[in-house]
């Protein structure tokens, strides 16, 4: 498959979900894609199909990022992502939203292997990489925003969210229901495989 096939699909899913497709972040989806697909024959990175890629991989690796963007606050200096695996949904979201900086935390090292590898060639900014369990990490202060992608909320990781996001900071939760009386939601939006995005202010 050719690179501007490549391309060119990427821009008709990112039209199919209403987002305008923005030509330096296109170029990066493509470079991130390629990247993941390359290191996915060697590792296991992500089980959905990327050589080629099927719609369906194309909007959960590249698409429900992009519907996040609009929604993150241009005012955030730190931002963590949490099990950041494959990079989805940092990576994508990071090449729309390059402001202050994002610590992706990943406990296996090949994946933080890629990981750092993909920040180096995505030209990624202010973009680090910590290998960490979450119930082993530490931040010098807490952060303005979280992004989780289908990590239950419960008990341990409200702990670990008190900890490291501040009282009014905003967590995004992609395909992960949120009930707790300690955020309000404050933006919600419908992800293409029919999951949704949640986006909620810690109250305390």
């Amino acid at each position: 498959m050719r690179d501007s096939t490549v391309r060119d699909r990427i821009s008709e899913r990112l039209e199919a979900a209403s987002v305008p497709p923005d030509a330096l972040v296109l170029a990066g989806l493509e470079g991130y894609l390629g990247l993941l697909a390359r290191w996915n024959a060697k590792i296991n990175l992500t089980a959905l199909p990327v050589q080629p890629p099927t719609d369906a991989a194309l909007d959960k690796l590249l698409i429900e990022p992009l519907v996040a963007a609009p929604f993150f606050p241009a005012s955030a200096e730190a931002w963590i992502d949490l099990g950041s695996g494959g990079g989805s949904p940092a990576l994508p979201l990071r090449l729309a939203c390059r402001l202050g900086s994002l610590v992706l935390v990943e406990s296996r090292e090949r994946k933080c292997a890629f990981l750092r590898e993909a920040i180096r060639a995505l030209g990624l900014e202010q973009t680090t990489v910590i290998n960490a369990r979450f119930d082993a990490l530490q931040t010098a202060s807490p952060v303005d925003v979280v992004t989780v992608r289908a990590v239950r909320i419960d008990a341990d990781m409200e702990a670990l969210l008190r900890r490291i996001l501040r009282v009014g900071g905003l967590l995004f939760c992609f395909g992960t229901p949120l009930e707790s009386a300690s955020y309000s939601v404050t933006h919600e939006a419908d992800l293409p495989d029919g999951s949704q995005l949640t986006v909620a202010a810690r109250l305390r």
